[in-house]
């Protein structure tokens, strides 16, 4: 069986962006132990097949066009797929066509995309349906967050991509409500990257200090007061559990010294803090994943550090800017039994109160989370069965 896959993955400039690269890594783990041979599609196609071993191309390209360019692309890459083709000699659309006209299956992986904040996604995602469509394959796709904006031609898009496919997954209960909207009955599980390299040695593993990831996007919070407030929040959180403190960028270099991406906030806060603290480099997704797990308590601007962490038992307080980022904080906790989310402008006055409380409930957290995870992992697997069957043709 062979399955197109588009996740958000690529590293370009040296970046790498942790939570997109772990639920490519984590479908193509699942897939592939179901029998499945992965083509992937990424914003950096060589690099892509040399991190996961798969074969990869690129992308369409909606990244950089307007709305009128956009739709026009679309419909030019639609036909091209219906052998109408308009398009340039060896543009990209001629290489994904093509392997999905190779393929039994296509699949979109897990991620944020699906909302107007980013429509070069959405319309990338609409293309990959239609093809998919018109070749007669099989559509899988997993692991979603909806909106909250859908703005209407994307909301229209969205519909049209979640009814063509086979299944659809979600990963919030706001997201299943938003499917149920647009007529589409959405399985709700867990994110696809929570159990990435996990084991049962992990419920053994020593866990210590407090692990903070933050992004650099603020919602529009001045940053000079939002760094000073969650300065004095890690420090309190310091005296509270402990060290070490370690700071880890979700959104970093993979090479280098020079702090960039979320490293850049980072340095800030760390220049306000009295409590010792050091930096982990950005590394890869399993990575960033054990360390989250052997953390004894998580405060996170960034999402899947509050995936990997939860499922382990760790408490974790979520500093969100937006709906968008609490809708996800919220979701991902709530699979486990935590709520503890916070604005990020009150990263002080409410998240010191609130981390406190956290910690002394920890133990309540982690025998929370070991009850949930058997059913959580059960439930997971039967889904990636479920796709792998729709995807072989067997449903």
């Amino acid at each position: 069986m062979r399955v197109v896959m588009i996740g958000d993955v690529g590293v370009v400039d040296d970046m790498v962006h942790i939570g997109d690269e772990a639920m490519f890594e984590a479908a193509r783990d699942e897939l592939s132990a179901r029998g499945a041979e992965v083509v992937g599609i990424s914003s950096s196609p060589a690099e892509t097949a040399r991190r996961y071993g798969v074969r990869a191309v690129g992308r369409i390209g909606f990244d950089g066009l307007d709305r009128a360019s956009s739709e026009a692309r679309l419909a030019a890459v639609l036909s091209a797929a219906d052998n109408e083709d308009t398009l340039a000699p060896g543009d990209a659309a001629h290489a994904v066509i093509a392997a999905v006209a190779d393929a039994d299956g296509v699949v979109v992986a897990g991620g944020g995309n699906l909302a107007s904040t980013w429509p070069l996604h959405v319309y990338e995602r609409a293309a990959l349906a239609g093809i998919a469509a018109r070749c007669g394959k099989p559509l899988a796709v997993t692991g979603q967050t909806l909106g909250p904006r859908l703005d209407a031609r994307d909301r229209e898009l969205v519909a049209r991509l979640l009814g063509s496919a086979r299944r659809s997954g979600v990963r919030e209960a706001a997201s299943q409500r938003l499917a149920a909207d647009l007529g589409i009955d959405a399985r709700l599980g867990v994110d696809d990257a929570s159990f990435l390299g996990m084991t049962a040695a992990d419920a053994d593993t020593p866990r210590s200090g407090v692990l903070v990831s933050l992004s650099l996007s603020l919602g529009g919070a001045p940053r000079a007061k939002a760094a000073a407030r969650i300065a004095a929040l890690v420090d309190a959180a310091a005296d509270e559990v402990g060290g070490p403190v370690r700071f880890h960028a979700h959104f970093g270099p993979l090479a280098g010294v020079e702090p960039r991406g979320d490293a850049l906030l980072h340095e800030e806060v760390r220049a306000l803090m009295r409590a010792p603290s050091s930096v982990v480099p950005s590394g890869d997704a399993r990575s960033a994943a054990s360390l989250a797990r052997s953390s004894a308590l998580l405060i996170t601007g960034r999402y899947h550090p509050a995936v990997f962490a939860a499922p382990a038992g760790v408490p974790v307080l979520g500093l969100v800017t937006d709906d968008y980022t609490a809708i996800k904080q919220r979701g991902a906790l709530a699979h486990w039994g935590q709520d503890a989310v916070v604005p990020i402008a009150e990263a002080d006055s409410r998240g010191i109160p609130r981390m406190r409380s956290l910690w002394a409930e920890r133990a309540a957290i982690a025998a929370e989370a070991a009850r949930r995870l058997p059913d959580h992992r059960a439930a997971a697997s039967a889904w990636w069965d479920d796709v792998a069957t729709v995807l072989g043709g067997m449903a």
